[in-house]
């Protein structure tokens, strides 16, 4: 794994410079590959990066749009990170909709969504054998409490080991999410984190030891790179190099 530690001036260097790396990693892909799958993040802090590169030139025919994570509400509802993305980026640009593959919530069954989802997944990037989906590209975010995804402090989903896909828990609601195996397989996973209130779980995340089941960002190592980009609120306490 390689990793990289910037911490930005502000929240608008944070969103140019993840705004810059996700160009060229999708750029990167679909030289390598012809394509490039990347998997959204929910959350206020990715729909500026979502506007902007909304603004962007890109072979949007090549690109498969995928989801980290869902809340369990219909695809319509405020709260929706499919929503979301489609009104910040995905609704301006000319992506067919075949490549956009949102998380489905109308099962009335979060295990069989999940399940559904898992099969889209599995069907449209390349599995080797004994191992999980490969993205090209996953977006995260995390929270106060150091969750990511919907991997939630001390709850089951972090222990999965064996599905790509599946329902975790946030107070009682149900969330669809990646697990950590599928998280970990990808070539490059992206953190946007931004806010003084981040502060104390990411000490907690970049600490030497630290329990991971109470701060679960501590699972993801990605077998690929991962980029940790935060703005000067979040990541003051932080040893990085200081840019923007």
């Amino acid at each position: 794994m390689k990793k990289f530690v910037e911490v930005l001036a502000d929240k608008t260097s944070l969103i140019e410079r993840a705004r810059a790396v996700v160009v060229d990693k999708i750029v990167s892909a679909i030289a390598s590959n012809g394509q490039c799958s990347i998997a959204l993040a929910g959350g206020s802090t990715p729909k500026p990066l979502y506007e902007a590169l909304a603004q962007e030139d890109l072979p949007w025919e090549k690109i498969h749009i995928f989801w980290g994570d869902e809340r369990y509400v219909a695809p319509d509802h405020k709260d929706s990170n499919q929503r979301m993305a489609r009104q910040a980026w995905l609704d301006k640009v000319a992506i067919p909709e075949s490549n956009i593959h949102p998380v489905p919530t109308q099962a009335q069954n979060p295990t069989t969504d999940a399940e559904s989802y898992e099969v889209v997944v599995k069907d449209s990037l390349p599995v080797e054998d004994g191992t999980f989906p490969k993205f090209d590209i996953i977006l995260l975010g995390m929270g106060d409490d150091g969750h990511t995804a919907s991997l939630f402090p001390q709850t089951p989903v972090l222990n999965e080991t064996t599905k790509a896909i599946a329902v975790g828990n946030k107070d009682g609601e149900p969330r669809i999410t990646f697990t950590v195996p599928l998280i970990n397989q990808a070539n490059c996973v992206l953190f946007l984190v931004s806010g003084k209130n981040k502060q104390t779980a990411l000490e907690q995340v970049f600490a030497p030891q630290g329990d991971a089941i109470t701060y679960p960002s501590r699972l993801i190592n990605p077998q690929g790179e991962l980029w940790w980009l935060l703005d000067l609120d979040a990541g003051a306490k932080l040893e990085a190099t200081v840019s923007g």
